[in-house]
């Protein structure tokens, strides 16, 4: 299940040496001891918590709403729990920009080097389709470009991507835990964290569930779908055709996805996960399918954010969300716990249940 997004500024400048080789030794602590007190599937279920996750950002010292806190807390995580690994039976792969590519390869040496007796192919299936869901199935304008798959001894697995919108500078970050997944392709989210967008195509939602099956239909109609797209590209272009396309997405040229259409009608997928799946389907062919179920066979695609929580935990004033006091008094409570367990030093340690304690007072 995907359980929440995060939207964050950029901020163009790096992390301080000293500041990280903190963030490094409070973070790995921090973790070793959720581990010890309460095992390894919690630490995947607060990783996944968009909430705890940007506390523990702040906790460890890094500021509070920048977009550099995915990158720079994941990549200090795992850079403090290498050593670790064998001994907790939880791993970090992947990262930012090539970093994120290495993923699937970085899953297999892990498994081959530590003889872990877990489904690589199937960690693998699910970092890719992760990836794939938040870039080409949600098309919000936030291209992924940082992406951590952490998984344990035992095969449990949770994802920390985020995208970034170059129009307008900010970040969104997606959270992915699999033990709670029912499906990739309708409503992977157990919690969206961020501000909403006015033009969004979703075809997670559930409201898409039509859609998808109009895309497995068109799937198997290549010179169909070609036809109709240049046709909708005509209408559009005389002003006939009113298309409420997200921004920065424009109609895509048949050209562009017809090898990608042939290539689907010749493997012949039997469900929308398996078209998403295919290599090749991306933002542009997802968009030529949702085009065509709309216009031509009047099937509508969901135009709803996922997005469900604001950044944090909500605003006091309830806006844009309200306060959700039970996971934030948990979060408090699990974070407190684990710093007292943690083994770091200790002025690093009440340096950061100070700043835990001002989260508290917000």
């Amino acid at each position: 299940m995907r359980t929440g997004i995060a939207n964050l500024p950029l901020h163009g400048h790096h992390c301080p040496r000293w500041l990280f080789d903190r963030m490094v030794k409070l973070g790995s602590a921090i973790i070793e001891a959720v581990v010890e007190e309460y095992g390894t599937a919690e630490v995947l279920d607060r990783l996944s918590d968009p909430f705890w996750f940007q506390a523990l950002g702040c906790v460890v010292g890094f500021d509070w709403h920048s977009s550099g806190l995915t990158t720079v807390l994941c990549g200090a995580l795992k850079e403090g729990l290498r050593p670790k690994q064998r001994q907790l039976g939880i791993y970090f792969a992947g990262g930012k920009a090539m970093a994120s590519r290495r993923t699937p390869l970085e899953i297999e040496k892990y498994a081959d080097r530590f003889g872990l007796s877990v489904d690589v192919p199937a960690l693998q299936y699910a970092s890719r389709m992760s990836a794939k869901v938040d870039s080409a199935a949600v098309q919000d304008g936030y291209q992924i470009y940082h992406h951590v798959f952490v998984f344990t001894a035992d095969g449990r697995w949770a994802v920390v991507q985020q995208g970034m919108n170059q129009a307008t500078g900010w970040a969104r970050r997606y959270h992915w835990r699999g033990d709670k997944l029912e499906s990739f392709i309708q409503e992977p989210h157990s919690a969206v964290c961020g501000e909403p967008e006015e033009r969004v195509l979703n075809l997670v939602a559930s409201e898409s569930a039509e859609a998808r099956d109009t895309t497995l239909y068109l799937a198997q109609r290549p010179v169909e779908v070609i036809k109709d797209l240049k046709r909708i590209k005509e209408l559009a272009g005389r002003g006939r055709l009113e298309l409420n396309l997200p921004a920065a997405h424009p109609v895509p040229g048949a050209g562009r996805i017809e090898k990608t259409l042939n290539r689907l009608y010749d493997l012949k997928p039997s469900s929308y996960e398996q078209v998403l799946a295919v290599e090749g389907v991306g933002p542009a062919t997802v968009r030529a399918f949702a085009l065509v179920s709309e216009v031509v066979y009047n099937v509508r695609t969901s135009r709803r954010d996922p997005v469900r929580y604001s950044f944090a935990h909500g605003g006091k004033d309830g806006h844009p969300f309200p306060v959700n006091r039970e996971n934030y008094n948990r979060s408090i409570v699990l974070l407190e716990n684990a710093l007292r367990r943690a083994k770091a030093g200790q002025r690093e340690t009440v340096e950061a249940l100070k700043r835990l304690a001002s989260i508290t007072k917000i």
